[in-house]
């Protein structure tokens, strides 16, 4: 009996132990990813806002929407209608996205994104990278427009 539970126990050591291994794997692959490919993640959303604003624009066929870069590679919007800005602002060594929103009310905080790497299928080194918020995947068109909403002043919803 007693050779049975040392043995028993040895297994869950083991397993435990590879466990651990497999989860510390897994994240040194995720944060090498979502270094590697931040750029691109920065780029797709960088290019998914400039697209909307160009897109609200043609739809009210006005330069309601301003649309810059900056040198230091920032995306500013600035509504004309409200004379409010929106910032997008990329940080490459941490990995964030922070968006500040002038049309936001005071007591409202900064949308800050994270940019992590995943596993996206069964083999280990099948991976790329999103961005998160409250450790929850982002819908990058989503966003953007209720951030849009809220600038313009039109609510981040519409009304049913």
């Amino acid at each position: 009996m007693r050779d049975e539970s040392t043995k028993q126990a040895a297994q869950e050591y083991l397993a435990a132990k590879l466990t651990e291994e497999e989860q510390k794997y897994e994240d040194e692959q995720n944060m090498a990813t979502a270094v590697a490919r931040s750029l691109l993640v920065w780029k797709r959303f960088r290019d998914a806002l400039i697209a909307q604003c160009v897109e609200w624009n043609g739809v009210t066929q006005e330069e309601t929407l301003t649309c810059k870069e900056t040198p230091i590679g920032d995306i500013r919007i600035w509504c004309a209608a409200r004379s409010k800005q929106m910032t997008v602002h990329y940080d490459s060594r941490k990995l964030l996205i922070t968006v500040k929103n002038a049309g936001r009310l005071e007591h409202e905080k900064d949308v800050i994104l994270r940019i992590e790497g995943y596993r996206t299928g069964s083999d280990r080194d099948d991976r790329d990278a999103r961005l998160v918020r409250n450790e929850q995947p982002v819908n990058i068109e989503m966003l953007i427009l209720g951030e849009l909403r809220v600038l313009t002043g039109i609510g981040r919803q519409r009304n049913v």
